[in-house]
């Protein structure tokens, strides 16, 4: 038996992209959906709303008007990893579920870190979120296995195209520390060691791999498959495309305990908008 997660940018949706989204959502085989770029707005709300109509655990942290965050979905039973609660700045950029399985508890946090411009409140924000969200792991570490999902904002050091002066020391410190302080397996890079893959990109020869996913050495032992899913970036029959960034999509061979009885969210949804209610 295997579990599978995928992580996607949707791009603060508006309700007309996110009803297109669902669609494709609702169809893909994986276990647990973690969503970055969400906000207190219809199409995220719509999207929340859609999956709790069909039964999956939906965890949607209170977002700030005109913030952004992490919204993670799962067919399997969840409970609050501690993390949601440790993070104390822009705490909606983080969230953070428990998924029983048969060798324990996995930890499944979803992260969307701030990006930056060159102005120093960007910057400066960026560089606190990263330092408390440090924090926030460091208070939480368990013996538990960690896996780690989201749009990171950050290339690894070697990243091809290299893209030099764009990313400052502290962000390519972000990236290492995940595995020298936290020691977290960069899972992309573990069973493809010189792939060259973008998840997002100005145009096709400037591409940046800004979605990550990340597992403790343990969890790396059992991943079976961490794939890039393009489709989410290619223009369908009526030329619009779900969201700028392509999907990361993880397998392990894990079994999860408890399965929740769902239906299909894309059936489930009512064509009226969403109360404005955040989960």
């Amino acid at each position: 038996m295997s579990l599978s997660l995928i992580t996607v940018n949707i791009g603060a949706p508006s309700l007309d992209r996110a009803q297109r989204q669902l669609r494709w959502l609702a169809a893909r085989p994986e276990d647990v959906l973690v969503l970055t770029e969400t906000k207190a707005t219809a199409g995220s709300q719509f999207l929340a709303e859609a999956f709790i109509a069909a039964g999956y655990a939906v965890t949607f942290p209170d977002h700030a008007p005109g913030e952004l965050g992490v919204m993670i979905v799962s067919k399997l039973a969840t409970t609050l990893d501690p993390l949601s609660a440790a993070l104390d700045y822009l705490p909606a950029r983080a969230a953070g579920v428990v998924v029983g399985t048969s060798d324990g508890p996995l930890r499944v946090v979803g992260a969307y870190v701030p990006s930056r411009n060159a102005t120093a409140e960007k910057t400066e924000r960026k560089k606190t979120w990263i330092q408390r969200f440090g924090h926030a792991l460091d208070a939480t570490t368990s013996e538990a296995p960690l896996l780690l999902l989201g749009d990171l904002n950050v290339l690894e050091p070697t990243h091809i195209p290299a893209h030099r002066g764009q990313f400052a020391p502290f962000e390519y410190a972000f990236y290492t520390g995940l595995t020298e302080r936290h020691g977290l397996v960069d899972l992309f890079r573990h069973l493809h060691a010189d792939a060259v893959e973008h998840s997002w990109a100005r145009r096709a020869d400037l591409g940046y791999r800004y979605d990550h996913a990340h597992g403790s050495r343990a969890l790396a032992e059992r991943l079976t498959a961490c794939e890039y899913v393009h489709e989410t970036r290619e223009a369908g029959t009526d030329g619009a495309r779900l969201t700028d960034h392509s999907g990361l999509a993880v397998r392990v061979s894990m079994t999860a305990t408890t399965s929740l009885l769902t239906s299909d969210p894309a059936t489930a949804a009512t064509h009226a908008e969403p109360e404005p209610t955040l989960f």
